[in-house]
């Protein structure tokens, strides 16, 4: 089910102007110093999955990406295809080398697909956290995100990627925002919609991703086992799939070892008459009824047009009040 609860509001420490995000019902906040600091980021962009598919789509997002201020380098081997990946495992593991040694700062997944779990045992884990970089992406780079955490604790960011969300003609405007707010550490607060959540006021290591990639990640020594706060996205998932790796989960002892989970979009599925009523809210009641763990939905995270960027293995704050939940990204030392 594809989340319908966007982002209300979100909130850092100084605001010179704020644009209506009318088709999301939300509020960007962008600042002077905001822009500043997209002309001096870098970002490179490198394919470590699936190919891609339109070379020239690749070619639009960094146009986008450029018009938006940040600096953009394409790695070589981007448009590469070896049957339906980026090139061969090992044109991709050379790409993770080339995206390390560049200069520019953050380095951003071409699309997903599928792809990164033939690579994490090849990896290099320490030299990969030793960067530095500012790794971004969803999908299946949940794989490699999850694997650098387990390894190593590092930090990286659930976020947009250059195909599915600088691609196209246009760009959404809330998801640049957010993008570039928590990349600074501007965003202090995401607060969005959740009219059901459980009532939740919770500190803990903010983890997850897609949720299939996750569950296939089970046992192996890629698989973070975190008590934290744990949120999941998926796309092209029958809800009973969804409850079948939630189970999975939580008779694996994962889900109730979590301050909170956070459901994100779930996205493109596909009910038939055998269903007989059954969708993503009885996934839910099942949930609720069975694990002792606050579930919050409507993060607005996922394969959908408006998504916020998370920082993967940071300590977050989550609480809930009135219909509304709010993730603690960023406190000020006092």
């Amino acid at each position: 089910m594809e989340s319908t609860h966007q982002p209300n509001a979100h909130s850092h420490p100084e605001h010179d102007a704020c644009h209506a995000h009318e088709e999301a019902g939300a509020c960007a906040c962008a600042t002077a110093t905001q822009d500043a600091r997209r002309q001096k980021t870098g970002i490179y962009l490198f394919s470590p999955s699936g190919a891609v598919p339109d070379p020239a789509r690749l070619q639009q997002a960094k146009k986008n990406l450029k018009q938006l201020g940040f600096k953009v380098r394409i790695d070589k081997s981007a448009a590469v295809r070896s049957t339906r990946f980026a090139g061969t495992d090992k044109q991709r593991l050379k790409a993770f080398e080339r995206a390390m040694r560049h200069e520019h700062p953050v380095v951003m997944a071409t699309r997903g697909g599928y792809g990164l779990s033939r690579l994490l045992p090849q990896l290099d884990y320490k030299a990969l956290a030793d960067s530095g970089k500012q790794f971004v992406g969803h999908s299946d780079f949940t794989a490699f995100q999850m694997a650098l955490l387990a390894q190593t604790g590092a930090t990286s960011w659930a976020g947009p990627m250059a195909l599915f969300d600088f691609g196209g003609k246009k760009v959404d405007d809330l998801t640049v925002d957010l993008f570039t707010e928590v990349l600074t550490g501007e965003l202090e607060v995401l607060s969005f919609e959740s009219s059901d959540a459980d009532p939740v006021d919770e500190r803990g290591l903010l983890w997850g991703g897609n949720l299939s990639v996750l569950v296939s990640l089970l046992g192996t020594p890629y698989f973070p086992n975190l008590d934290g706060i744990l949120f999941l996205e998926d796309v092209n998932e029958h809800p009973y799939r969804v409850e079948r790796m939630l189970i999975q989960l939580a008779q694996a002892g994962v889900l109730e070892r979590q301050k909170a989970v956070l459901l994100g979009g779930f996205s493109d599925y596909r009910l038939s008459p055998h269903d007989a009523g059954y969708d993503f809210h009885e996934v839910l009641r099942w949930l609720r009824k069975n694990v002792a763990v606050p579930i919050v939905t409507g993060l607005p995270f996922g394969h959908q047009k408006v998504k916020a960027t998370l920082p993967v293995g940071k300590q977050v704050g989550i609480a809930t009040e009135d219909g509304m939940a709010y993730l603690l990204l960023h406190e000020h030392s006092h």
